[in-house]
């Protein structure tokens, strides 16, 4: 069979390949063009698995929202560089992941990897991925994702730096424009948790021993280090729970009497902050170039 320019075209736009693919693909399966969609499909799955092992700590933070705003999803997608990053098949990807995740709940991320990447598509996210993966050359994954609804509350969103950095975040009382002030404020000033009593007892733990280390250095009496540990400690949870902290565009003013004020309270939060937590590998460039120097000696 004759391998034509529109059986190629119409091989890309279903799996994404480069159009040499395609046309190999093609010819090697004498022009059946569902055992060259199968084929390139194998492929991704081979490049995909080959690349997991390589870290992708850059990408972006997507976020959706329902049109009547009482609904959004935030999703977390990475690659290796953010060069891909940047690119629009990429973020294309990711608004599909996060619009799936809006509007079928998902209940944990290996359910979401196996759902239509958007209705009418045979391909699953997990599908999607590897495609992408071949055609760009880098590992690619969807990490995290998270989604808040309320028929009663306030929701606020708010995407920083870039879409590096989303967040969500619930109000009981309070107005929008409240809520997206706040969203803002967790992006800037990354609350652990909603309030002090919250903090992991392991994480106060740690604090006090530290905050007891350097009392014990002062030489002050026992009763006196014991209010400075228990001082520093207190100014510690105000610091990393929302509500002690100074409101971000009102310094004078925290968090929770802001909240007060308006007669309003967060219910949830959720922040994503692009590579977090992920332990990227640091690269000595002028080694890797003498490595390749004396790799062509």
């Amino acid at each position: 069979m004759r391998i034509t320019a529109g059986l190629v075209k119409e091989l890309r736009e279903r799996t994404g390949s480069g159009m040499m693919e395609c046309k190999r693909a093609l010819t090697e399966t004498g022009g059946d063009i569902e055992a060259a969609v199968e084929a390139l499909r194998k492929a991704g799955q081979a490049k995909a698995d080959k690349k997991a092992g390589r870290t992708a700590a850059e990408g972006i933070i997507v976020l959706q929202t329902r049109e009547d705003g009482r609904a959004a999803a935030l999703v977390e997608v990475n690659s290796e560089t953010d060069f891909v990053a940047k690119k629009e098949d990429f973020q294309a990807f990711g608004a599909a992941v996060a619009a799936r995740v809006l509007a079928s709940h998902p209940q944990t991320l290996e359910a979401l990897m196996q759902m239509p990447l958007a209705d009418g598509d045979a391909r699953s996210i997990e599908q999607a991925r590897q495609e992408l993966v071949s055609t760009i050359g880098e590992n690619i994954a969807v990490r995290r994702y998270a989604a808040l609804g309320s028929d009663q509350g306030v929701l606020g969103s708010y995407l920083h730096n870039n879409v590096r950095i989303g967040v969500l975040v619930e109000l009981e009382g309070g107005e929008a424009t409240l809520a997206r002030g706040i969203a803002m404020h967790i992006a800037a000033s990354r609350p652990m948790c909603i309030a002090p009593q919250e903090v992991p007892a392991e994480v106060v733990a740690k604090e006090k021993e530290i905050a007891e280390a350097q009392a014990a250095s002062s030489g002050k009496p026992a009763n006196i280090v014991e209010k400075m540990v228990a001082g520093r400690v207190k100014k510690y949870l105000h610091e990393v729970a929302l509500l002690g902290q100074p409101f971000v565009k009102e310094p004078d003013v925290s968090v929770g009497q802001l909240l007060d004020r308006a007669k309003a309270k967060v219910v949830r939060f959720v922040r994503f902050e692009v590579g977090e937590g992920i332990e990227k590998k640091t690269e000595n460039f002028a080694d890797e170039v003498m490595a390749q120097v004396k790799g062509a000696g």
